[in-house]
């Protein structure tokens, strides 16, 4: 069991439990268990998957190493979560070679690459993700199936799946389908879009959602997508927020994800 982050004194005779990332031989093998859940199809399978495993931890955790400390520690800690797990095991069985700071960006463009194909124009990123940000306001988690039926169809698709379709009779007896992102992470990565760039809308929606609880990951988000200079504004903005309400959940995750780079 495990919460969000959140601004909290416990009382004095609390009992204090921190989960610890896993270990590098705990990582290895819940990739290496992902094998039976991946595609039929994979390009990588059996032995051949197994050492990819191996290999890319190696590369990423090894003794020899190209990241930093908090480097590695940020990278042990985004591979236990499962959900980034899974998605670097389907990437690897794909002979993709995960991108672990990056890994919602890396999804998406294998995904508008094969809409691309498919569809013989670009996906509509800005358009859905503006889609997605209007519904993010009222608490609609289901996607807009009429105007995005063939971007749903690609992203539901089991070598990308990014969302995933309910199906249920009306008491007509007619079949109702609704799509809704598989996790919150990839909505911020679209939701996130529509923060970024130099439109006056663009700018303000940085400052207005800083209380929103519903927006936490895309700030953290930002933190490593914006321009430099507009990312350490954002620091000095989300600080300065922290000093008046006392909340640092925010402030101080996107110092540090600002520190990293």
């Amino acid at each position: 069991m495990t919460t969000q982050p959140l601004e909290w004194t416990p009382p004095s005779t609390a009992k204090t439990y921190v989960i610890q990332p896993l270990r590098l031989e705990q990582i290895d093998r819940y990739l290496t268990s992902r094998q039976p859940f991946l595609p039929k199809g994979a390009i990588v399978q059996a032995d051949a998957y197994e050492q990819a495993c191996h290999n890319f931890l190696k590369t990423l955790l090894g003794d020899k190493t190209s990241l930093s400390s908090e480097e590695c520690k940020t990278a042990q800690a985004i591979l236990s979560n499962p959900m980034e797990l899974t998605l670097a095991a389907w990437m690897l069985a794909g002979g993709i070679q995960p991108d672990l700071f990056n890994l919602r960006e890396q999804q998406y463009k294998l995904m508008a690459d094969e809409y691309q194909t498919i569809q013989k124009h670009d996906f509509p990123l800005k358009k859905f993700s503006e889609a997605v940000y209007q519904r993010w306001l009222t608490d609609e988690k289901s996607l807009p199936a009429n105007d995005f039926h063939n971007e749903l169809l690609c992203m539901e698709d089991e070598k990308y799946r990014m969302v995933v379709r309910r199906q249920w009779q009306d008491a007509k007896g007619e079949v109702q389908k609704e799509w809704f992102f598989r996790h919150d992470k990839i909505a911020e990565f679209f939701i996130v879009q529509t923060f970024l760039g130099e439109s006056k809308e663009a700018k303000k929606r940085l400052k207005q959602h800083i209380n929103d609880s519903r927006f936490r990951g895309v700030y953290f988000l930002l933190a490593t997508l914006l321009p430099l200079d507009a990312a350490q504004q954002l620091r000095e903005d989300l600080i300065q927020n922290a000093a008046d309400t006392n909340d640092h959940t925010v402030s101080d995750n996107f110092v540090r994800l600002l520190r990293s780079r």
